[in-house]
């Protein structure tokens, strides 16, 4: 597991061959995170949620890149203790590791964040939920953005808060926000171009 960016730029660490989270990919996470320099300053004070954290590569490469506060959710106990020791080992104060199932964490969270990420099983059975759930309860600022990694056979464009999907390789991302207020004041007409479908392949 590599950090791509920030304080701790290039810095490895050694992930268990046992365990069984599915890390998201360095082309992939550096991809996305190319995107994401174009919506968020995360040196502006960002608070973010890192949700079905696996080995915490989000995570480490939020704080990196200067993330006043990362909350880590994980279940499985070998992955969190994974992200615990990660986080003492370069130090930082800026994350907080949670052992808790992401569903109940939702239901009874009351903080608001930045930036907020999931990358849940791709067979989860209820992935397609967390979306909706997400801005349901509110979790999202109202200039936040909400980034959503799933497999290739879901969809969202038709959802309500969709502003954009990347696809890189066999990964694919979903963004969603709020509307702006620029946007609520114009008229209701949804013109197709503002919809972004990005597809990249990786070399080979």
């Amino acid at each position: 597991m590599r950090v791509i960016s920030g304080i701790y730029k290039r810095r490895r660490f050694e992930v268990p061959r046992t365990f069984k989270a599915r890390p998201t990919t360095d082309f992939a996470k550096e991809n996305l995170f190319n995107v994401l320099q174009g919506y968020i300053d995360f040196e502006d004070g960002v608070t973010a949620l890192d949700m079905f954290a696996g080995t915490g590569s989000i995570s480490i490469e939020l704080v990196s890149r200067g993330c006043d506060q990362v909350i880590s959710i994980e279940k499985d106990p070998q992955h969190y203790a994974f992200i615990n020791k990660v986080m003492k080992e370069v130090k930082t104060d800026k994350c907080f590791p949670l052992r808790a199932d992401v569903f109940q964490y939702m239901e009874r969270c009351n903080q608001q964040f930045d930036f907020i990420f999931a990358d849940p099983p791709y067979a989860l059975k209820n992935l397609a939920d967390i979306p909706t759930i997400v801005f349901e309860k509110h979790l999202l600022k109202e200039d936040g953005l909400f980034v959503l990694e799933h497999g290739k056979d879901l969809s969202f464009e038709n959802h309500p808060y969709f502003i954009e999907h990347r696809h890189y390789g066999s990964v694919n991302f979903t963004f969603f926000a709020y509307p702006s207020q620029e946007e609520d004041s114009e008229d209701t007409a949804t013109d197709d171009s503002s919809i972004e479908t990005v597809d990249a392949t990786e070399d080979k």
